[in-house]
């Protein structure tokens, strides 16, 4: 037996699904009921809607927002990876097309995603033109096995000689949390108000996110004080032998202190030492000093979608094979006919 479902609010689909969007099943924290629920509260994209797909012993979910006949990713600044969910050996993708054609859906964009191949497969089996690109890379690291003295020996000269010149000179008292309370969360607020990096997303998302984590007992809160006052603090969770960096900054005053390089020494001593983890992933962006702390990158991507055999579908490629053509014109014409820079 195979079927589909559309569920217009993410609370039908979690009934329907029962455990099996929990955290007890779902190792990745990105692909649980909880997450989407989440993101669809502070960080919208559209109306909820959710497709299921469903075959023998196995199941699929794609939870979205709904703009018309587009389906957009639930994605924010937190999202590492997006994509379809799925429970069971033999995830039903085609069940899961057929239910986006249902829903009346004739466009899909998801960012970031993997390479999600079978689900790619099956759109293009049942009429649908995609496009995927590379937008941006998560960088990690394999440190199962390692001790942390292992790990640090590897990094760059050029890092282990900052921490060397630095930590000693900036004498600063590292701690790492692993509840939530008001004072900690204004200590961590009082370090991102100080800081040339912000939060993305909401202040309410951010919150309640890291609130969920800790009761969750994954959160690891690191802060750095100097004379008391909190100068770096970094967001990371920890669960099932993988640990991700979701936040990190220092007090833009207080940036000759490196206490950036000074507190992530810490955390990841206690990671690999104290917690034993196997995957370290440094979250989204090809940033050069996460080239120092980690080994490799993996590619991230933006999938969109069309359906070739529906009006709408025809419609929006026509939309979007225009833009590409505006975006390649060299020049456009300005009102008096002299030609403008585009």
């Amino acid at each position: 037996m195979s079927n589909h479902a559309v569920f217009q609010a993410f609370e039908a689909a979690m009934r329907d699904a029962g455990p099996a969007l929990a955290r007890e099943q779902q190792e990745w924290m990105f692909d649980r009921g909880d997450w989407f629920e989440l993101a669809a509260r502070h960080t919208p994209n559209g109306e909820p809607l959710v497709i299921k797909g469903e075959a023998g012993n196995s199941r699929c979910w794609l939870f979205c927002g709904r703009d018309g006949a587009s389906a957009l990713a639930l994605s924010n600044w937190y999202s590492l990876r997006y994509g379809v969910v799925t429970e069971g050996p033999t995830p039903p993708y085609h069940e899961l097309v057929t239910g986006l054609r249902k829903a009346g859906i004739s466009r899909i964009q998801l960012e970031p995603t993997g390479p999600e191949e079978e689900f790619v497969a099956a759109l293009r089996s049942r009429a649908w033109l995609v496009r995927r690109e590379q937008i941006n890379v998560s960088w990690r690291i394999d440190v199962a096995g390692q001790s942390f003295e292992e790990y640090w020996q590897a990094r760059p000269s050029r890092l282990r000689n900052t921490y060397k010149r630095k930590v000693k000179k900036a004498g600063l008292d590292c701690r790492i949390h692993s509840h939530f309370d008001h004072e900690i969360w204004s200590q961590v607020c009082e370090v991102f108000d100080n800081s040339w990096k912000k939060p993305d997303g909401t202040p309410e998302l951010t919150y309640e996110f890291f609130r969920q984590e800790a009761e969750a007992g994954t959160l690891r809160l690191g802060l750095a004080y100097r004379n008391a006052r909190p100068v770096a603090a970094q967001l990371w969770t920890i669960e099932g032998r993988t640990a991700i960096i979701h936040l990190l900054a220092y007090r833009e005053d207080e940036k000759n202190l490196s206490a950036g390089t000074i507190l992530s020494h810490e955390l990841f001593r206690h990671a690999i030492d104290e917690e034993r983890v196997g995957l370290i992933d440094f979250g989204i962006g090809d940033h050069a000093y996460k080239r120092e702390w980690m080994d490799y990158s993996v590619p991230l991507y933006s999938l969109t979608a069309y359906h070739t055999l529906s009006l709408s579908g025809l419609a929006q490629i026509g939309t979007m094979l225009g833009r590409k053509v505006r975006a390649a014109l060299p020049f456009r014409r300005g009102k008096d006919g002299e030609s403008a820079s585009a």
